[in-house]
C-alpha cells in the first residue's frame, strides 16, 4: 500500500511530501519508485508541459529535444524559464549522467530510439529510472489504437511518481469534464475524411493508428483516412493520400517548413488538385504540442471540430 503525508496545498503550488514505496506501469515494464524523484528530466515540448502542468518544475534540473525542432510558446517559456535546455535535440547519456539526473521523461521516438544510446537499460547503471510516454509504446509492444486516455494515464503515472496525486486527478477530471461538455454538444454529421499533414513533400510524414491525432480527429467527429497504416508517425506515398481523398487536411506545425509553406505546396501542385480539401480550401493548422499527447490536446479536439463542423 502506498501512504501519503500532504501538507496543505493548492493545485499547482509547491509541495510537500512524503511517499512509501510505488510501482508504475511504463509500456512493458513495471518501474518502482523508493522516493519522488527530485532531479528529473524532460524531453520534447508536450511532455515538458506535462511536468509543468503538474507543478513540478522545483523537482526538474532541465530539458532537452525543443529548440532544435520546436519553438517554446509564451505560456511555456514561462514555465521553464528557471530551467537550462541541455541538449537542443535527443539528449546524449552523457547530457543525462552530467546533469547528475535521477529521472528521464520520455517515449520512443520522444528523445530514445529502439537499440540507441539512451534507452531505461541504458540509464539503469546511472540510477536515472525512466518513464516512457504511453503513446510511443507502440515501437516496443502490441498497444492497440490511441486514445485519449493515453495522455490521462500519464498524468496518473506521473502523479503517482512525484507524490502529487491529488494534482493529477484534479487536472484528469477537469479535462475529463471539459472534453465531455465539449462533445455532449457537438452537431456532427457523417465522419469527416481527414489526412494529417506533418511535414515531407517527397512522401508525406503523417499520423496512423498508434498516434494521438487518430484519436483526437475521433473525439472532434471526424475519421483519419490512414487509420489503416498501422504505425504511430511514419512515411506513406502520396498515391494512398489522393486514393482515400480527404475533405480536410490537419497541417502540423513546426520546423522550418511553416504551416502557411506546406499549405502552399499542396494548393499549388497539381497531383492534388482533385482533392475535396484542396478545392475547398479545407485545412486546419495544429501546433506540434497540439498534435502530440499532452495538456493541449481537449483544445485541440475543439479547434478540429470548429474546423470540420463549423460555419
Amino acid at each position: 500500500m502506498r501512504q501519503i503525508v500532504l501538507s496543505a496545498l493548492s493545485l499547482g503550488l509547491s509541495t510537500s511530501v512524503a511517499v512509501a514505496e510505488t510501482t508504475v506501469q511504463s509500456c512493458n515494464r513495471t518501474v518502482t519508485f523508493d522516493t519522488p524523484p527530485e532531479r528529473a528530466i524532460s524531453n520534447d515540448v508536450n511532455l515538458t508541459e506535462m511536468m509543468l502542468a503538474l507543478g513540478l518544475a522545483d523537482r526538474m534540473v532541465g530539458y532537452t529535444g525543443v529548440s532544435g525542432w520546436k519553438t517554446l510558446d509564451e505560456e511555456m517559456r514561462a514555465g521553464v524559464q528557471e530551467l537550462p535546455e541541455l541538449s537542443a535535440t535527443y539528449p546524449s547519456k552523457e547530457v543525462l549522467v552530467g546533469a547528475d539526473a535521477d529521472f528521464f521523461f520520455a517515449g520512443w521516438n520522444y528523445g530514445m530510439k529502439v537499440g540507441g544510446e539512451v534507452t531505461p537499460e541504458t540509464l539503469e547503471p546511472f540510477g536515472i529510472q525512466v518513464y516512457e510516454l504511453t503513446e510511443s509504446c507502440t515501437h516496443i509492444m502490441d498497444k492497440g489504437r490511441a486514445s485519449i486516455d493515453d495522455m490521462y494515464s500519464d498524468l496518473a503515472n506521473l502523479g503517482a511518481i512525484f507524490g502529487v496525486e491529488d494534482r493529477a486527478t484534479a487536472l484528469i477530471d477537469g479535462y475529463k469534464a471539459e472534453l465531455a461538455a465539449f462533445t455532449d454538444s457537438m452537431e456532427t454529421g457523417d465522419p469527416v475524411r481527414v489526412f494529417v499533414y506533418d511535414s515531407g513533400e517527397d512522401a508525406p510524414f503523417t499520423a496512423g493508428l498508434y498516434a494521438m491525432p487518430t484519436a483526437m480527429i475521433e473525439a472532434a467527429g471526424g475519421m483519419n483516412v490512414m487509420e489503416t497504416f498501422e504505425k504511430s508517425w511514419g512515411t506513406v506515398t502520396w498515391e494512398e493520400v489522393v486514393e482515400r481523398n480527404p475533405e480536410i487536411i490537419v497541417i502540423v506545425n513546426y520546423g522550418e517548413v511553416t504551416a502557411e509553406q506546406k499549405r502552399a505546396f499542396m494548393m499549388s501542385n497539381p497531383a492534388f488538385a482533385a482533392l475535396d480539401a484542396v478545392k475547398n480550401d479545407r485545412f486546419v493548422t495544429l501546433e506540434y504540442v497540439e498534435a502530440t499527447p499532452g495538456p493541449r490536446n481537449i483544445q485541440a479536439i475543439k479547434t478540429l471540430a470548429d474546423a470540420f463542423w463549423g460555419d
